[in-house]
């Protein structure tokens, strides 16, 4: 069956709240009372037919067509079935997914994936800041699926994420995984400086090392662990660029020690630079 397609007239002039187009919610309606749905902006009323071209279909298989970045919430709460964007989305795509699959043909901007349980979401190009990562006030961030970008990831990815797989197959910002409280998070390229800031548990991979690294974290040395097999297994059916970062020794480092101090942190290669000391006045 064809998809329910969603056509972008124009690039809307306010901020546009999509959180209701998702095919749990979709299911059974006609295009006449989709095209009667309110979106949720900052300024005026504005129903799904004054912005988009409604092709009716499948509302488990959702296809919103040439996108841009003021397209906010795409994905929130979607429990089951398939949307493929095209284009450039705005901020807090897939937040609180449950299920389903969310891919994005374009950029994503600020806390993609915040709270996300369980689905799956790729993007083809760059994801903003604080991918991952909760909302001011709440207490975790992401909590469970998998998010792949398959280019490089802003400041803070994996921010107090509780649980679930973060794959970067480009450079990540600086603070990537600050605050973990579990899951993982590996970053194919290069971090910024200080990654796994205060984190409490949590792994994080980085296959060509970071700017710098705390000095609160301990170097364990160099491992081979049967469990990066396996790690490696998983991952390879959403990033074969992400899996082989597996096939090298990787050097362990444990921490945060100002924290918790049982998360750690993978290197495969490049050097890992301490923070140096304040620096002394020469009388």
């Amino acid at each position: 069956m064809k998809p329910l397609v969603l056509t972008l007239r124009e690039q809307p002039d306010q901020r546009l709240d999509l959180s209701s187009l998702v095919p749990h919610r979709l299911a059974g309606q006609t295009a006449t009372e989709i095209n009667r749905l309110e979106l949720q902006t900052t300024r005026r009323r504005v129903n799904v037919g004054d912005i988009f071209r409604v092709a009716l279909g499948d509302p488990q298989n959702i296809r919103i067509e040439n996108s841009c970045n003021r397209l906010d919430l795409i994905g929130q709460g979607m429990a089951d079935g398939k949307i493929l964007v095209e284009g450039d989305v705005g901020n807090q795509v897939g937040r609180l997914m449950t299920g389903g699959r969310l891919t994005i043909k374009g950029s994503a901007g600020s806390w993609t994936a915040s709270g996300m349980m369980g689905g799956q979401i790729e993007i083809t190009d760059t994801a903003g800041d604080w991918l991952g990562g909760p909302l001011a006030g709440e207490m975790a961030g992401m909590r469970g699926g998998v998010v792949v970008v398959r280019g490089n990831a802003g400041a803070r990815a994996g921010d107090r994420m509780r649980r679930g797989t973060i794959i970067v197959e480009g450079n990540a910002g600086h603070h990537a995984g600050s605050r973990m409280l579990a899951g993982t998070v590996i970053v194919c390229r290069a971090a910024g400086s200080f990654p796994g800031y205060l984190m409490r548990r949590g792994t994080i991979v980085l296959g060509h090392g970071c700017d710098e690294l705390s000095p609160t974290f301990l170097d364990c040395g160099v491992h081979d662990l049967v469990a990066f097999r396996l790690l490696a297994a998983f991952i390879s059916d959403y990033s074969a660029e992400a899996a082989a970062v597996f096939r090298n020794s990787l050097r362990r480092f444990a921490g945060d020690m100002a924290a918790l101090g049982k998360g750690e942190i993978f290197c495969a290669e490049g050097i890992l630079r301490r923070r140096r000391g304040p620096r002394r006045l020469r009388s």
